[in-house]
């Protein structure tokens, strides 16, 4: 990663709060990138159209998807031109089934065109179910623990809140992991390798926002970050971008020492976001330590 040059302040920083109409412009223009985004993923055979020859883009024209949602070719077009029109949840369903949403985008194109869903909200189960939580239990001495694509933890076993210290000290807003990172002290003695694990939690932080890029607790937690911490900036205007990964990682606990573990992602869903992590000793010495931590806790 190479190191930003002398560089202004984030543009959220420098301007004061967007009136409603600037609000209401960039969410239309966030429409119209998305729409186009998910046209241009489709292919005229996936949808049933023939593919019409050779096509200077990828995907969808903007004629066919006016075709499959069975509106005027004119007004999809000033959608996605971002333009001020008015539209209705109906069309909007059938937009969501003409691109072929799924759950979670179509969830994301109802709340960037501010309308309702007429099929209502999905009904989900908590990602921390009570079968969750028994494992979860269950998995001590290993500590393990939830964590969501914003790095929050949801859920966790007493080992793993005993090793980071106590996460019931902390206000539930700042049960974060990016967050302690970065403007919590004891975290960076936590933390052995903290220089070299912040910037890649910082590349995973952006890789999230840019699919929750609608959703106000992310774009909350960038300006909280942005403005409690000069390191997370200079990490954020890296851009740098990395997928989800497993490997080791050492803990400096208060009460036994080191620790080395190995650990892995286990995903809570069919896309990634929530995930169960999981720490497994590296070696004999960390096993009898953190067996030693898991007794202190009873």
């Amino acid at each position: 990663m190479t190191t930003a040059a002398a560089s202004t302040p984030p543009l959220e920083l420098v301007h004061s709060a967007p009136t409603a109409e600037r609000r209401g412009d960039l969410r239309r223009r966030e429409l119209a990138a998305f729409l186009r985004s998910r046209r241009e993923r489709i292919s005229p055979e996936q949808v049933g159209l023939p593919s019409g020859g050779r096509r200077r883009t990828p995907g969808l024209r903007r004629e066919e998807v006016a075709q499959l949602a069975a509106v005027g070719v004119t007004w999809y077009t000033w959608l996605e031109q971002a333009r001020d029109i008015q539209v209705s949840g109906q069309v909007l369903d059938a937009i969501a089934r003409g691109l072929l949403l799924d759950q979670v985008e179509r969830q994301h194109l109802f709340a960037l065109a501010g309308a309702a869903d007429p099929a209502g909200a999905p009904r989900e189960c908590p990602v921390v179910t009570p079968t969750v939580r028994a494992i979860l239990d269950q998995l001590a001495p290993m500590p393990a623990m939830v964590l969501n694509a914003r790095f929050d933890v949801i859920g966790c076993n007493d080992v793993y809140s005993r090793l980071c210290g106590g996460l019931e000290r902390f206000a539930p807003e700042e049960r974060n992991i990016l967050w302690l990172a970065f403007t919590e002290p004891s975290w960076r003695e936590l933390l052995v390798d903290w220089e070299q694990a912040v910037p890649h939690m910082v590349a995973k932080f952006r890789v999230a926002l840019a699919e929750h890029v609608a959703e106000p607790k992310y774009k909350s937690l960038l300006k909280r970050l942005q403005l409690a911490s000069p390191e997370f900036v200079e990490h954020w205007e890296h851009h740098d971008v990395t997928g989800t990964s497993e490997g080791t990682k050492r803990f400096l606990n208060a009460e036994v020492g080191l620790l080395n573990f190995e650990y892995t992602n286990l995903w809570l869903g069919p896309r990634p976001g929530y995930r169960m992590i999981t720490y497994v000793p590296a070696d004999p010495q960390t096993r009898e330590r953190v067996e030693r931590l898991a007794a202190m806790g009873q």
